[in-house]
């Protein structure tokens, strides 16, 4: 199954790997205990999702850092 990477405030289709990548992702990605739960999503088909975040929600988050304090800025 192909793995997926959107921004998780956009909801953005950033790339996808077009393999199945789940412990190559887990490795890569430094987590801590509990956080892989919150960046990787695998729905009942088996797809995997990582979400991230795209450069526009980087940008716009490096200028208005009180974002981040909102759970969804985007309308």
């Amino acid at each position: 199954m192909p793995v997926r990477y959107r921004c998780r405030h956009c909801e953005t289709e950033i790339g996808t790997l077009p393999f199945d990548a789940d412990e190559t992702i887990r490795k890569l990605h430094l987590f801590e205990v509990g956080e892989v739960d919150d960046y990787i999503e695998k729905n009942e088909h088996g797809d995997t999702t990582v979400h991230c975040i795209c450069e526009h929600c980087e940008d716009s988050l490096r200028q208005f850092p009180d974002y981040y304090a909102l759970k969804n800025w985007l309308q």
